[in-house]
């Protein structure tokens, strides 16, 4: 396999992460600010443009992301908070089903109104 092809099949497109980004109204500095990891601009830029990650590291971004949204809802909104699972964030990890329907969805609407 040459270096174009293989660079290829590492790159995933467009991933479930950018538009529940969009979605909760989260920046890539959101989840920088908030992780206790280290956690870089660019390697959310690159969880959220579909470039192949370890199972590690999509596990931190994900992390970042909970902690995220966690801080932005109320008390009582965090009690109906499900937390996100990297198979949920990620097209190319094992167990993603692309026909998943978001616990979160009108907890989302609740907080943006």
């Amino acid at each position: 396999m040459d270096e174009i092809s293989e660079a290829q099949g590492r790159n995933h497109g467009d991933q479930p992460l950018m538009a529940l980004m969009q979605q909760w109204r989260l920046s890539n500095h959101d989840l920088v600010a908030v992780s206790s990891e280290q956690l870089t601009h660019r390697q959310v830029q690159r969880a959220k443009q579909g470039r192949q990650l370890t199972l590690r590291m999509m596990q931190k971004v994900t992390r970042a992301f909970n902690v995220a949204i966690w801080n932005r809802l109320s008390q009582a909104q965090q009690e109906d908070f499900i937390e996100y699972q990297h198979k949920r964030l990620f097209n190319y990890a094992k167990g993603y089903q692309a026909d998943w329907q978001d616990p979160n969805e009108e907890l989302m609407d609740a907080v943006w109104k």
